[in-house]
């Protein structure tokens, strides 16, 4: 799986506190993607992804 952020993240903190071993804070608030997710990490990336409120985390092959 390989997952990305686009614009438009409004600091939530959902994806980082969901999945936290994939997404991260940035100094400015917004989250990021510092490591692609294993295997074992794909389901807490596609709940991060689906509870996203402005829907910005894009996950594909």
């Amino acid at each position: 799986m390989n997952v990305t952020i686009i614009e438009g993240c409004i600091a939530c903190g959902l994806c980082y506190g969901t999945c936290p071993d994939v997404f991260r804070q940035q100094e400015d608030g917004t989250a990021e993607v510092f490591t692609q997710p294993d295997e074992h990490l794909e389901a807490a990336v596609k709940e991060a992804a689906e509870g996203c409120p402005v829907s910005v985390i894009v996950t594909g092959e």
